[in-house]
């Protein structure tokens, strides 16, 4: 096996001929291919935890605890929530909707009253960019609002807005109730769809515009270290504690549909790019049979010679095990040096394509649309994904080889010999 092993590396390293080609154009095939599928793997990974981090440190929480039965003891159930480890931060929420009213335009928001501490957690402060004014409301009469939702409503730092939300009446229809607020801040979180929907008042604000009889949710807005690992269990310590008369949600249910669809979108890209691999390691195959070819010559001496069957068989497996790691070694790590560099890329080619099309009176072009992808992209490598990826290229490129190489082990060596 050992001389099976260097024979089949001096085939794909040899100065050679054409077979030794047709091998390297296949590790060259599989690292091409490759360059794709690990780039692809780092986005995507970095896109979803983006977008996740931002609805789970400034939206909707780690965990949400909703009391059934307005016991109205929230301070004590705030305290024997916070004795739990792992903990970092419990903070009561209401959230209704509404209609937001600027110098030049109106639009329907999402009004959050949630206590000023939750922006100074640093998983919030991390993830917020001060546009303008304050982070947080001071006053019940302050708000600060998304930069999109700013833009579209035409406000800025000092400006009055008209929030219009609804309250019961005894008779059981709706009135709406109209309150002004100063813009005291504005924020971006890096993703257009938060900011365009941010409308955040402080708790004091809160209960003057929403009520608990109002179209209004409230919550207690719960914070753990380890939120994509210890959700679930934190869950389960929670209902022990706290007994019957609670809902408790991890953030997996309550953002289920938007988690499933980004998963499926993920899957979906690496399902294509794979294919793309599968078929350059089939090439394996054919540079193989042409490497048996080329090669008949040396098959029939070392048959001549003593060798077995799985002797001849062996060395084209080798040969082709070592093209697929060659490939896959390659291909790999150039994904790797691309995915993880590729915020720079990206603007750097959004900037020569900004500069042609400026020639020509062009707009500013923008390869990732900030309405809806993130501004800069979190650098996610999954290295469980990339191994698995490594060995089942690998395995691909000696499945594919396996019948031309079994075929070279069968040949018959006398007949080889009169051919040549």
């Amino acid at each position: 096996m050992n001389a099976a092993f260097f024979i089949g590396l001096r085939y794909l390293w040899s100065k050679a001929q054409e077979g030794v080609r047709y091998l390297r154009g296949a590790a060259a095939g599989i690292a091409v291919s490759l360059i794709p599928i690990i780039v692809t793997l780092i986005v995507s990974d970095g896109m979803i935890r983006g977008i996740l981090d931002r609805y789970l440190e400034l939206g909707t929480g780690h965990i949400q605890v909703f009391d059934l039965m307005r016991s109205g003891n929230e301070d004590e159930i705030i305290e024997k929530i916070k004795q739990h480890n792992g903990i970092r931060g419990v903070w009561p929420e209401q959230r209704g909707m509404g209609v937001i009213a600027g110098r030049s335009g109106k639009t329907g928001v999402t009004v959050r009253a949630v206590e000023s501490s939750f922006w100074e957690d640093p998983g919030s402060m991390n993830l917020l960019k001060i546009i303008a004014g304050i982070q947080k409301p001071e006053t019940d009469r302050d708000i600060v609002l998304g930069e999109t939702l700013a833009e579209n409503i035409g406000v800025g730092v000092g400006d009055t807005v008209r929030l219009m939300t609804v309250r019961p009446l005894e008779s059981g229809r709706m009135s709406p109730r109209t309150a002004s607020f100063t813009v005291r801040g504005i924020l971006s979180c890096g993703y257009n769809e938060l900011d365009a929907l941010w409308c955040i008042i402080n708790w004091e604000g809160g209960k003057r515009v929403l009520s608990a009889e109002q179209s209004s949710a409230s919550s207690l807005i719960v914070k753990i270290n380890d939120p994509y690992r210890r959700a679930e269990d934190t869950v389960l310590e929670l209902y022990s504690s706290l007994g019957s008369g609670f809902n408790i949600l991890t953030w997996m249910d309550l953002l289920r549909s938007q988690y499933r669809s980004y998963k499926t979108t993920k899957q979906l890209l690496l399902f294509i790019m794979a294919l793309i691999v599968i078929v350059a390691a089939i090439n394996v195959s054919s540079a193989t049979s042409m490497l048996v070819l080329e090669r008949e010559k040396d098959i029939a001496v070392l048959k001549v010679s003593g060798a077995a069957v799985k002797n001849i068989t062996g060395i084209f497996l080798w040969g082709s095990f070592l093209t697929g790691l060659t490939g896959s070694i390659i291909g790999i790590s150039m994904g790797l040096l691309i995915g993880s560099n590729i915020n720079f890329l990206v603007r750097t080619l959004e900037n020569i394509l900004s500069f042609f099309t400026g020639i020509f009176n062009g707009s500013e072009v923008k390869i990732l649309d900030p309405g809806f992808y993130l501004e800069t992209i979190p650098i996610i490598i999954d290295w469980n994904a990339v191994l698995i990826i490594w060995l089942s290229t690998i395995f691909c490129s000696v499945l594919a080889s396996w019948i031309p190489a079994v075929r070279a082990g069968k040949l018959k060596p006398m007949e080889l010999l009169r051919k040549n």
